[in-house]
């Protein structure tokens, strides 16, 4: 009987330690890694920096949003710059006509110093989220991760002041905006 239960035991323990480790790389794995540290600084990087100019440009943006019309009106004001910060493939694909292409992660010190060297003219902008009807060239983003938002704030936080937006949103196939690229409309 002693040797009935002692091979039991000796069955049983490493079935019971196995389950047991799994349990704990289970919980392992699952729990939040806690990577955020106090103390880490980079001073190329500044999160509150950033927002408050952000809340500083939301308040700048909301009187220099344009409808359809005023957009058209004053793209073809001498001087103005239709910016597209789009990626390079969906600019190439269809854009408004007479745009200039700045993929925004491509905007920095030295490529805004070239491309918009002067920071009082006006510069009008819009995004993906501002057309339907063309889903490959104007692919939806979330409200919140809208270009346009990455962009006019960007711009504002390099000393643009001279900014507006395309505001509505427009089917590509309808609007009076006039457009250029790959594909054919």
């Amino acid at each position: 009987m002693a040797r009935l239960l002692l091979l039991a035991l000796v069955i049983v323990s490493p079935a019971a330690i196995a389950c047991a480790q799994t349990k704990a790389e289970v919980k392992t794995k699952t729990e939040p890694v806690q990577t955020a540290r106090v103390g880490i600084s980079n001073p190329a990087i500044d999160m509150k920096g950033y927002l408050a100019v952000a809340v500083d440009a939301a308040q700048h943006r909301e009187s220099r949003r344009l409808t359809e019309d005023q957009f058209i009106a004053m793209s073809r004001e001498p001087g103005t710059i239709v910016l597209d910060a789009r990626s390079t493939e969906k600019y190439n694909e269809l854009h408004i006509r007479g745009a200039i292409n700045l993929s925004f992660p491509d905007i920095t010190v030295d490529s805004l110093n070239t491309t918009l060297p002067d920071k009082n003219a006006r510069i009008l902008i819009y995004c993906n989220n501002n057309f339907v009807g063309e889903q490959k060239a104007f692919p939806t983003k979330i409200a919140t991760a809208s270009l346009n938002l990455s962009t006019y704030i960007a711009l504002y936080s390099y000393g643009y002041r001279n900014i507006y937006e395309l505001g509505p949103l427009l089917d590509v196939k309808t609007s009076k905006l006039e457009f250029d690229g790959t594909i054919k409309q």
